[in-house]
C-alpha cells in the first residue's frame, strides 16, 4: 500500500504543472454547474489548449455529447467524471519490457535536447537494478557532447559503454556494441543515437544505416526502437516523431520532461495519431525519476 501511495505521489507531483494550466481550468469550469453551450465550448478550447489535439479534442467531444444525451446527464460535475472515463479509454496500458533475445538490442531515437542521452543512461540504472547486465553504445558521433555525456553517465552508474571518434561512423559504433553485447553475454544493448533534425535529409538517411547495421551485426535487431520525445514541445513533437516512424520501426515512445510541461495533453495525441505505446515518462531529474508508464495515475495527476 505504501508502495502504491508513493508511486500515486510521484505521479502528483510531476505533473503539478500540467495539472495546474490548461487542465487545471478544466476541473474548473466543469464545477457543480448545469451544462450549456458556453461550457462546450469552453471545455473544447482548453483540451486544444493542454495539447491533446484537434482530431482527438472532436473525437472525445462528439462521443460525450452522445453519452450525455444518451444517460440524461444535465451537470457539468458529472460531465468531468466522463470525461476523465473517456480519458483513460484513450490511454492504453504499455506493455510490460521483456527479453526478447540475449542481448537484446535496442536502438532509443530522438532530436537534439529531446533528453535522449539522459534518459537512456536512466534506462541502463533501472535495467541494472532489475538484475540485467547492461551495455551502453556511443552512436551519437555527430555531436562530439554527447559522447562524453554518456560515458560520464556510465561511469558514475558502473555501466561499459562502447564509443567511437566524435565525427566517425556511427554505424560502426553501433555495430562494435552489438558484437560486445554477444561477446560479453550482456542482456541488453542500448545504443545511442545522433539527435537528428526530422528535416535533415541527411541525419534521417545515416539512421536508417545504423539500423540496417545493427541488423547484420545480429539478426533480428534492433528488437525495440524508442523514440524520446520532449513533453514541453507539445504538439510540435508529433511531426518529428512522424517523420522518425517513416524512417525506421519505432515500437514505444519515451515522454521525457514531463514534469517540466504544461502540456502533458500531447500523450492522448500520441496514442491516438501515432499508435505507440508510451513506455516510460520523465517526473524529474533524478535517474528514479524515469518511471513506467502509468495511465491511471496520469489521469489522477492531471484532473484532480
Amino acid at each position: 500500500m505504501r508502495r502504491m501511495e508513493n508511486i500515486f505521489k510521484k505521479w502528483k507531483n510531476g505533473l503539478s504543472r500540467t495539472s495546474k494550466a490548461a487542465f487545471g481550468q478544466i476541473a474548473t469550469l466543469l464545477g457543480a454547474t448545469q451544462i450549456t453551450d458556453e461550457i462546450w465550448d469552453n471545455l473544447e478550447a482548453l483540451l486544444i489548449q493542454a495539447d491533446i489535439g484537434v482530431e482527438t479534442t472532436v473525437a472525445i467531444l462528439d462521443t460525450l455529447e452522445q453519452r450525455v444525451e444518451r444517460e440524461g446527464i444535465t451537470r457539468a460535475d458529472e460531465l468531468k467524471q466522463i470525461l476523465r472515463q473517456e480519458l483513460r479509454k484513450r490511454l492504453d496500458n504499455p506493455p510490460p519490457f521483456e527479453l526478447q533475445t540475449r542481448p537484446t538490442v535496442i536502438l532509443v531515437v530522438g532530436v537534439n535536447g529531446s533528453g535522449k542521452t539522459t534518459t537512456i543512461a536512466k534506462l541502463g540504472r533501472q535495467f541494472t537494478i532489475d538484475g540485467k547486465k547492461v551495455i551502453l553504445g556511443a552512436a551519437d558521433t555527430f555531436r562530439a557532447a554527447a559522447v562524453d555525456q554518456l560515458q560520464i553517465w556510465a561511469d558514475r552508474l558502473d555501466l561499459p559503454v562502447i564509443a567511437g571518434n566524435p565525427g566517425g561512423d556511427a554505424g560502426a559504433v553501433a555495430y562494435d556494441t552489438v558484437q560486445a553485447a554477444i561477446a560479453r553475454q550482456a542482456d541488453i544493448a542500448l545504443i545511442d543515437t545522433a539527435g537528428r533534425l526530422h528535416t535533415r535529409f541527411n541525419l534521417m538517411e545515416e539512421l536508417k544505416k545504423v539500423y540496417r547495421v545493427v541488423g547484420k551485426a545480429m539478426p533480428g535487431a534492433p528488437h525495440a526502437v524508442w523514440l524520446v520525445m520532449d513533453a514541453t514541445t507539445g504538439q510540435n513533437a508529433l511531426q518529428q516523431a512522424r517523420s522518425f516512424k517513416n524512417a525506421v520501426d519505432l515500437t514505444g515512445v519515451i515522454l521525457a520532461k514531463l514534469d517540466s510541461s504544461a502540456r502533458g495533453g500531447m500523450a492522448f495525441a500520441i496514442q491516438n495519431e501515432l499508435n505507440l505505446p508510451i513506455l516510460y515518462a520523465g517526473l524529474g531529474e533524478r535517474p528514479e525519476d524515469l518511471t513506467p508508464f502509468d495511465p491511471d495515475a496520469f489521469i489522477d495527476g492531471i484532473i484532480m
